[in-house]
């Protein structure tokens, strides 16, 4: 690649995912939705089946799903400059975001008023949502066991089964079930499975003093072990800030949690605004880069390793199981936050509007979420 085209590439990786950054709201299911629109259905930058096996192989590592989704993507778009371009892009709009939230809360005592326009993107979301899981689901459903397959992950997560403890045994379950079906060579899975946990060990010890580098290093723990949804990361920071530090009060820490849901991109940036909190810019730095840079080493590892797990038989049959492991997490928050949101008929004329403008004219998320926006502005009175 010439060095004019690969200047031009990363600048239309950074431009992309910085848009990104700024209207991915709704959480990782929603941002992956996104995203497949983006750059599967519009862009092609990347086959639908590659797009799933990134998706499979992300929930297996700590750290953001949709952030690190974003790496790859920027990746394969642009090779390693690619990779951090597109992560530290769609990071930046939402740290930056936040960061004035907590500024706003330091010098105000509270945060804006924007419930109306928050419960209007929540449909518009699902709608978004439905229509990835619609494409995706068409390639990751290749046949009758894995449709089985995904019903049965899908079950199993609404019943309350953990989110990575039903990948893990949907992959393998699956992986033996396709494999043993199927006539094909053997081969062996064994180089490649250790592979796929990478989980860093967590650091230990109390804070005397918060200064920056204990900070940063608080975080990089966070960054480095974390699995699962946001509530999730809540546990961890009411065990150790609040509890076992006292860096924060738990009205604090709700109303850090609070920012990450209602502003755009991952919720990690919640980070951002305790950072502040505790010791105001230099802290919201060393808290948003604590908790993202290790996401950006486990996909450098992970990434190079998804081929030739594709071109392994037992290997390709684990992804097949974990791709629709995948999707079905993804239906059962689909079906969660449905149940949740769609309980006025406001809600269901904004999401049935999105639907329409997702599926029949195919319209862009961007302009979705902007629609969820202002018809929950002007709703919202009606909700009863």
């Amino acid at each position: 690649m010439s060095s004019p085209e690969r200047k031009g590439r990363l600048g239309e990786i950074a431009r992309l995912f910085a848009k990104l950054g700024l209207i991915a709201f709704g959480g990782p299911a929603a941002h992956i939705a996104m995203m497949e629109e983006e750059f599967v259905s519009r862009r092609e930058w990347l086959s639908r089946e590659h797009f799933l096996d990134l998706v499979g192989a992300t929930n297996l590592i700590p750290g953001p799903n949709s952030t690190e989704m974003t790496m790859h993507i920027g990746y394969e778009r642009g090779g390693w400059p690619g990779l951090f371009t597109a992560g530290a892009c769609f990071i930046l709009p939402a740290a930056l975001v936040t960061g004035v939230f907590a500024w706003f809360y330091v010098r105000f005592g509270s945060l804006p008023a924007v419930e109306p326009y928050l419960w209007g993107i929540k449909p518009a979301v699902i709608a978004i949502i439905l229509g990835a899981l619609w494409k995706l689901g068409q390639k990751a459903v290749k046949g009758w066991r894995l449709a089985v397959l995904g019903l049965a992950a899908t079950a199993a997560v609404l019943l309350g089964v953990g989110e990575i403890l039903t990948l893990l045994v949907g992959g393998l379950v699956g992986m033996v079930w396709l494999r043993y079906t199927r006539k094909e060579p053997s081969d062996t899975a064994a180089r490649w499975l250790p592979l796929l946990f990478l989980q860093a060990a967590p650091t230990a010890g109390a804070a005397a003093s918060i200064s920056l580098w204990k900070l940063f290093f608080f975080f990089l723990k966070v960054g480095s072990v974390l699995y699962g949804s946001g509530y999730v990361l809540v546990a961890f920071l009411e065990g150790d800030l609040v509890q076992d530090y006292g860096w924060l009060t738990q009205a604090q820490l709700l109303d850090a949690i609070a920012i990450g849901q209602f502003t755009p991109g991952p919720i990690l940036s919640t980070a951002t605004f305790i950072g502040y909190l505790i010791r105001d810019v230099p802290g919201a730095i060393v808290a948003t880069l604590g908790i993202f840079l290790p996401s950006f080493f486990f996909v450098m590892l992970l990434n190079p390793i998804i081929p030739k797990m594709r071109r392994s038989t037992w290997m390709s049959a684990f992804l097949d199981a974990i791709n629709v492991s995948a999707i079905a997490l993804m239906a059962a928050v689909t079906i969660e936050l449905g149940i949740s949101t769609l309980t006025s008929w406001p809600a269901w004329v904004i999401a049935l509007l999105a639907a329409v403008a997702a599926l029949r004219f195919k319209l862009n998320a961007a302009w979705l979420v902007l629609g969820g926006a202002i018809l929950g502005r002007l709703l919202y009175p009606w909700v009863g």
